[in-house]
């Protein structure tokens, strides 16, 4: 019986789940198991044939999850069930050399690393995709003068490709946050019981070296009986970065959404309800679940950051917790981006609306550029800003269009022409550098994604 909702497939893809399935992960630790043998029979640690045929019963498939969880419920630990389950499936010369030098952790811990290394594989191209996808959003309505807004407010005018540009290049600034946290974090563990190697001496450092080039992993450079929890916190915390500008994202959406404003709308499919009760809502549900799910990724950063100092060389404080941690973080994660790809993909952009909520202020959002007009002029600052304050409030008061205002106010007619003020309230002249920010950014994530894409 399912209860949670990862469990039930309400939430996590079939690819991302495989990787923490429990015949995956002990698939993993058996590989390790089986790479450690292969590496310590060819530097002659253990006879060579022996390394061989502990290497291929390893990773033959014929060990399964039910048969482990019968050994372990007669010895009560996971990795010596699952250590007797290899050694069933091993010849009796191999047999006193399976798991030689090694200690629970180094299964763990690297299997760990090695769930990490294939989550990332999945993640990395859906963050390079999503890069993408905004960056040739932003390109589409780089154009396109919108309401940009400050405190809830309106402020300034903002090219609405702008928005799209901002998402677009801190996906791209993901993607090199995990190449260059993999060195870190993706790490190979085999030192046993508390990090010296002691049953190999000093060839444990060969060993390791060569077992991590065989999983496609980093060597530890020095552990304890685990691998630093500070790595795991870098990671877990990358995965909650990703999510948090994905939840930025969503919540910019469901904003625009708002019948108010209606700039933009998620895709609505036929037959789709929006509410059981009123039949005409579009609900920003899909934003929202990115929302609430980026609440429940952030909350594992925490989690994580309490693991790191433990009790010597180790204690198991950690373990339980980290066994929902991991997989949670990545799933949701994988969530997330899915959702959000399908979002951007086929958000509506509703331009019609766009230009109406520039003058939903009745021109007041040109009130910068009939400053900057006035002081270009030689009046002072300050001098400037309190008659385009005076004036804008006396407009609001009575209704009128700013631009009507200024025209019968002194103190703008002695200074500017009606043709000046005229200019100024034209929104397309006041882009700004936005056509040349958006292009650098379509640059640089083309540069970035491209062995992605």
């Amino acid at each position: 019986m399912a209860i949670l909702p990862i469990d039930g497939g309400r939430y996590g893809t079939k690819e991302m789940m495989a990787i923490f399935s429990e015949q995956k992960k002990i698939d993993y630790q058996l590989e390790i198991e089986g790479a450690a043998a292969l590496s310590q029979s060819e530097i002659g640690i253990i006879p060579k044939t022996v390394g061989k045929k502990i290497y291929n019963a390893a990773i033959s498939g014929k060990i399964n999850a039910k048969r482990i969880k019968e050994l372990e419920s007669k010895s009560d630990h996971d990795t010596a069930a699952l250590v007797e389950s290899l050694s069933e499936k091993c010849t009796k010369d191999a047999r006193p050399w399976i798991h030689f030098g090694l200690t629970s952790n180094d299964l763990v811990d690297t299997s760990n690393s090695m769930q990490m290394r294939d989550a990332l594989k999945i993640i990395e191209p859906k963050v390079a995709k999503m890069a993408s996808i905004l960056s040739k959003r932003a390109i589409q309505h780089g154009k396109i003068p919108a309401v940009g807004r400050t405190h809830g407010q309106h402020a300034s005018i903002i090219s609405f490709g702008l928005k799209f540009a901002n998402w677009a290049a801190e996906m791209a600034k993901h993607i090199e946050r995990i190449e260059e946290m993999k060195k870190r974090v993706l790490i190979c563990k085999t030192l046993g019981v508390v990090g010296t190697g002691s049953l190999m001496g000093a060839k444990s450092l060969e060993v390791q070296k060569r077992v991590a080039k065989k999983l496609n992993l980093f060597p530890a450079e020095v552990t304890t009986q685990i691998i630093p929890r500070e790595r795991y916190a870098e990671y877990v915390f990358e995965l909650a970065l990703i999510g948090a500008t994905l939840e930025k994202i969503a919540v910019e959406i469901r904003n625009l959404q708002r019948t108010e404003i209606g700039e933009v709308a998620e895709q609505f499919k036929k037959g789709q309800m929006g509410s059981s009760a009123v039949p005409v809502k579009r609900n920003p549900i899909k934003s929202e679940r990115v929302t609430s799910l980026s609440k429940i990724l952030r909350s594992q950063v925490a989690i994580t950051f309490e693991n790191i100092p433990l009790w010597h060389e180790r204690d198991l404080s950690n373990s339980a917790n980290e066994r929902f941690v991991l997989p949670t973080a990545a799933i949701l994660v994988d969530e997330m981006l899915e959702t959000m790809i399908k979002i951007i993909s086929n958000l509506i952009v509703n331009e019609k609306r766009i230009v109406e909520n520039l003058y939903i202020t009745k021109g007041q959002i040109f009130a910068e550029f009939v400053l900057e007009a006035l002081i270009k002029k030689g009046i002072p600052r300050f001098v400037a800003y309190k008659d385009v304050q005076r004036v804008a409030f006396e407009a609001n008061d009575k209704g009128i269009q700013y631009i009507d205002a200024i025209k019968n106010d002194k103190a703008f007619t002695s200074n500017l022409t009606d043709k000046e003020i005229d200019s100024i309230f034209s929104p397309e002249k006041h882009l700004g550098a936005s056509p040349v920010i958006i292009n650098n950014v379509k640059k640089s994530v083309q540069k970035t994604v491209a062995r992605f894409i």
